[in-house]
């Protein structure tokens, strides 16, 4: 007979390995139940991290006292700064990763936990009584107990996988499915959906003429995820490749549609618009007579590779024989074939800021069952619900990022106000206020907050204070120094800007767009001295402080109106809080602020239907 715990996450995929070392790191006693414990956080799809506002999710894990970035850095085998011809608030660190590493890393973490324990088992219902959460029961017959429980399910949830007409029963390739929760959840008032997601065929290297594809390298000079000086950059970086497909390719998998699962109706489940299964991408850009694919090393010691683009539900040698009109993959072997996977999940409109269900007291919710998808997004949200509850057992505040604060504070609103109709993907284009939230700056804007949580350790804090007057020195000495034409304009000559007229200030002359600081370093002595100064972490500090200096105006002015729209965020909704009654607002309106049961004026504004008038409505009615 197990004890009681304080927490008990279930599921040890990236949001459950999140929550539960946030939980017990805080001081709780916390138990995790996986089905598998040798694959804590599996890369069940490609074998990276990162990417498109993914990396920024990914720095501010770190920045608050997560693991993902640590464990990034700790099994990166390639790693690149996406987007760096566009300004910084597109710039995304991405890292393909060794699989098995990346898994090894994780247990090794999870295990240096004192307080927490595991137990390998499959949860087949909640213990409820009440609305009130009391622990879980697992296939064995086991009934554990605690004060709170975090389900963080993945695919397991009537997972279901398709290869044209074969269909096996499972969350993943070779693992069973999770039955019963959903069943009991729906009975509890809970509204449930089935979405789908698909993964490519797993290539054997030894097979594939490299010579024909398009190598891709790393970066010259790679960053890192982490912030802490606990890691460092890679060293001896592998390449990926880039192939394409081509018409011949596209008619074979054509004879195949009418085995697809996706084209017969069998799968029912929504799948991701912006990542579509290659016989998707036929169908839908029929006029495409190529689409571009990226082949991806598993890892330093094996010879599997990873077609990304290439996801497939279609028979098997349909998969094989279309990958053989590739150029180089002629003679290709595949290790397994790819398929498609339709899972259970719930509409996180259901949940709080804090991703407790709103039906259950205690139960928590985080990952692919809030119709997320992406190893980044999941590891944010079991992050902010193992913060959570632990902070409600301690009767202490809740833990909730604002959307000027973090991509994450982004994520989980869009989650609990719009819902979701697709597997929701992270876009910088979701974030108003991006430009406030880069990549390069995560540490500055969330350290503190993981520190006054308890996250962060005093070392980590000292880090990023230190980092920050480094900054702060460099815009100073830009902003102090002033430099003669006779000393820059030959310079200016060979990088097509107009030569300076009079004595000007470095802070103007770095903000044009011709010139970055790495430019002026070998023609101002005191610069390379203060840089020198500044030591290993001169990079990251160059970086930020010139981002800081070119796009001073936008930060400023997006930081403004962060802090106009914010005011309605502190105007607060009571609980429950009878929308029907307001009859000025219209029929759509009060449905849907009914469902949702927004709990600020700013979050009422953000729900789909609701309009001006109706936020001024709520106003009036609130005494605003």
């Amino acid at each position: 007979m197990l004890s009681k715990y304080d927490v008990i996450v279930v599921g040890g995929g990236h949001a459950g390995c999140e929550a539960a070392a946030a939980a017990a790191n805080l001081g709780g006693k916390v138990l995790l139940i996986t089905m598998d414990m040798a694959k804590f956080a599996s890369m069940s799809c490609n074998p990276a991290v990162g990417g498109i506002a993914k990396g920024q999710i990914v720095r501010e894990i770190d920045a608050l006292g997560g693991y993902m970035g640590v464990v990034t850095d700790k099994s990166t085998i390639q790693f690149r700064m996406l987007n760096r011809s566009k300004g910084p608030a597109m710039w995304s660190p991405r890292a393909q990763c060794d699989r098995a590493i990346f898994s090894i890393e994780w247990r090794n973490i999870l295990e240096s936990i004192t307080n927490l324990d595991f137990w390998q088992d499959s949860v087949v219902k909640l213990i409820v009584e009440e609305e009130q959460i009391l622990g879980v029961r697992t296939q064995l017959g086991l009934d554990i107990f605690s004060k709170s429980v975090v389900l963080t399910n993945g695919t397991f949830l009537n997972g279901l996988m398709h290869v044209g007409f074969s269909q096996v029963v499972g969350g993943r390739a070779s693992e069973p499915a999770s039955v019963g929760l959903t069943q009991q959840l729906i009975s509890l008032g809970f509204e449930s959906s089935r979405m789908k997601t698909g993964t490519p065929a797993r290539l054997d290297g030894r097979s594939i003429d490299f010579s024909k594809a398009e190598e891709q390298f790393g970066d010259e000079k790679p960053a890192k995820f982490s912030f802490s000086s606990e890691t460092k950059p890679v060293e001896g970086q592998l390449s990926c490749y880039i192939v394409n497909t081509n018409i011949d390719v596209h008619n074979h998998l054509r004879t195949g549609l009418k085995y697809s699962p996706l084209f017969t109706g069998t799968i029912k489940g929504i799948g991701p618009r912006y990542c579509p299964s290659i016989e998707d991408k036929i169908v839908t850009f029929a006029d495409k007579n190529s689409h571009l694919l990226f082949l991806e090393p598993e890892g330093k010691t094996t010879i599997e590779y990873y077609l990304n683009g290439f996801s497939s539900s279609l028979p098997i040698d349909i998969q094989l024989q279309a990958m053989r009109k590739i150029s180089g993959f002629e003679k290709v072997k595949v290790f397994r074939p790819g398929y498609a996977i339709e899972y259970d999940f719930f509409m996180p409109t259901q949940l709080t800021t804090t991703l407790e269900t709103k039906h259950i007291y205690g139960l928590y919710f985080a990952g692919q069952i809030n119709g997320t998808t992406g190893y980044e997004e999941a590891a944010a949200q079991g992050l902010i619900a193992g913060i959570n509850a632990m902070r409600k057992i301690a009767e202490k505040s809740p833990f909730v990022l604002s959307r000027d604060e973090a991509y994450i504070g982004v994520l989980i609103d869009d989650l609990i106000t719009k819902g979701v109709d697709e597997p929701y993907r992270m876009f910088t284009s979701r974030a108003e206020f991006r430009i406030l939230l880069r990549q390069d700056n995560a540490d500055l804007r969330l350290t503190q907050k993981g520190f006054d949580v308890g996250l962060v350790k005093p070392e980590r804090l000292n880090e990023m204070q230190k980092r920050k007057n480094q900054i702060g020195e460099v815009v100073n000495f830009f902003a102090g120094f002033s430099v003669l034409p006779k000393y820059m304009n030959e310079l200016f000559v060979k990088l097509g800007t107009s030569p300076l007229k009079q004595k000007t200030k470095l802070i103007n002359i770095v903000a044009r767009p011709q010139v970055a600081i790495s430019d002026l370093i070998p023609v101002i002595p005191q610069l390379k001295e203060l840089l020198k100064i500044i030591g290993d972490n001169v990079d990251s500090v160059i970086q930020s402080a010139e981002v800081q200096m070119k796009y001073s105006g936008y930060i400023g002015r997006e930081r403004l109106l962060a802090e106009k729209l914010n005011r309605l965020e502190h105007v607060v909704i009571p609980n429950n809080y009878d929308f029907e009654k307001l009859k000025s607002l219209s029929t759509e309106a009060r449905h849907k602020l009914a469902k949702v049961q927004p709990t600020t004026i700013g979050q009422a504004s953000r729900i789909s239907g609701v309009s001006p008038s109706d936020v001024n409505v709520l106003l009036v009615a609130l005494g605003r």
